[in-house]
């Protein structure tokens, strides 16, 4: 079975937001849960029952945010970072958010990651307050 890859307006992104949120908000709160038990067991937390059904629950946190069309893309499990497929003039890009971060206001290249986040250009928001 194939997927499309779903390509979020600016908008479109804001209005799954909430959502997003809650979601991230349980990915973070499920690793930081997983990172203590795993400090209780001193290491030996492969075959823990516990930590087993934390990473499925985490699995199924980041399967629903793939069915929204939208990745987490923080591997570490700190900051609770998503991207947006988007096209701007044609081109991919993703937009991206923080956990920490009220609104979608950044976007990078495919390749540039993280690191080469930008401002979102004002016109690229319908009904725009920028």
């Amino acid at each position: 079975m194939t997927t499309d890859t779903k390509y979020f307006t600016p908008e479109e992104a804001r209005k799954t937001l909430p959502l997003v949120k809650k979601i991230v908000q349980d990915i973070l709160d499920t690793t930081r849960e997983m990172r203590l038990i795993a400090e209780d067991l001193k290491g030996d937390f492969e075959n823990d029952p516990r930590i087993k059904k934390l990473a499925d629950e985490v699995n199924g946190f980041l399967k629903e945010l793939e069915e929204i069309g939208c990745f987490y893309k923080d591997s570490n499990f700190q900051i609770g970072l998503v991207d947006f497929p988007a096209l701007f003039d044609g081109r991919e890009v993703y937009l991206c958010w923080r956990s920490d971060e009220d609104d979608i206001l950044y976007y990078h290249e495919v390749d540039a990651g993280y690191q080469g986040r930008k401002k979102i250009p004002p016109q690229y928001f319908e009904g725009s307050l920028f």
